[in-house]
């Protein structure tokens, strides 16, 4: 029996905006029936451009459940920008927690919503081709796909990725190799950390300024944007876009695959971008 908070039951036995949207603006499927659990997520704009409406569908646990009812209440209200944002760990958080066995029916909750924002931009149902070698055969999970899970949510063991994808929680074969990856993640992260110095704010900010002018201004530039820095407080870093950037549909791409990537990788993992 697992130990859920009164925020999870409530969602499950109460769950919010069960069903589909008509003719919805974004159309999502995650998760398999044949590993357990899947999930359909629909959305509906209004003229705002705000979602108005999500409704979801879901064929598995208590936690999928509350984990996609849950969503459906988080997204109601948000822009498209807004809701790419939500994480499984904000899902968690909303719901108070789950079980640490339970972490996958978030993780499938997000995975629907990219594929039902894919869907409103493209039109196209999203395809999740098989990146990388196949590690765990029973549930179809790839060394990228636990590598980037193992960096996302720093995690430490074999039953930990078990919890976060399912990955391992068949036969049990593909155990060592699950733990040979942590041990490569963990061994590339120790090195990072040790190769770069401890920088003071003054440095930090400088170095963030040097990366943004040779690194980043040049990117935007190229597509007549530009964006101007804002504030730096700790590893969190504000800009501000300028130029064709203010009114770009894919802003908060670039926000994250251009700038927040550049700057993670000349100064640290943990900075933060957001847009002011």
């Amino acid at each position: 029996m697992w130990e859920y908070t009164d925020k999870v039951n409530d969602h499950f036995r109460n769950p919010r905006n069960v069903g589909a949207v008509e003719n919805p603006d974004g159309d999502g499927l995650a998760g398999s029936l044949a590993c357990g659990d899947a999930l359909r997520l629909t959305f509906k704009l209004d003229g705002e451009k705000k979602i108005c409406e999500a409704k979801f569908q879901t064929f598995g646990c208590a936690s999928a459940i509350a984990s996609s009812s849950a969503l459906t209440e988080m997204l109601i209200g948000k822009t498209i920008e807004e809701a790419e944002e939500i994480t499984n760990k904000e899902i968690i958080e909303y719901l108070g927690d789950l079980p640490k066995q339970k972490v996958h029916c978030s993780v499938m909750g997000r995975e629907a919503l990219e594929a039902a924002i894919y869907n409103y931009r493209t039109g196209k149902t999203l395809d999740r081709k098989l990146d990388g070698e196949v590690i765990c055969h029973c549930f179809g999970a790839t060394d990228k796909e636990i590598e980037k899970a193992v960096r996302e949510h720093q995690l430490t063991s074999a039953e930990e990725v078990t919890d976060a994808i399912k990955a391992g929680g068949g036969c049990g074969q593909c155990i060592p190799e699950i733990e040979a990856i942590i041990g490569k993640v963990i061994g590339e992260e120790k090195t990072k950390t040790e190769s770069k110095p401890k920088l003071t704010q003054l440095q930090k900010i400088k170095l963030i300024e040097e990366t943004i002018d040779r690194q980043v201004r040049p990117i935007l530039r190229r597509d007549g944007g530009d964006l101007e820095l804002h504030d730096v407080d700790g590893d969190h870093v504000l800009v501000k876009f300028v130029g064709a950037c203010v009114s770009c549909p894919v802003s908060s791409v670039t926000l994250k695959d251009v700038v927040e990537s550049q700057l993670r990788e000349a100064i640290s993992e943990d900075i933060v971008v957001e847009a002011v």
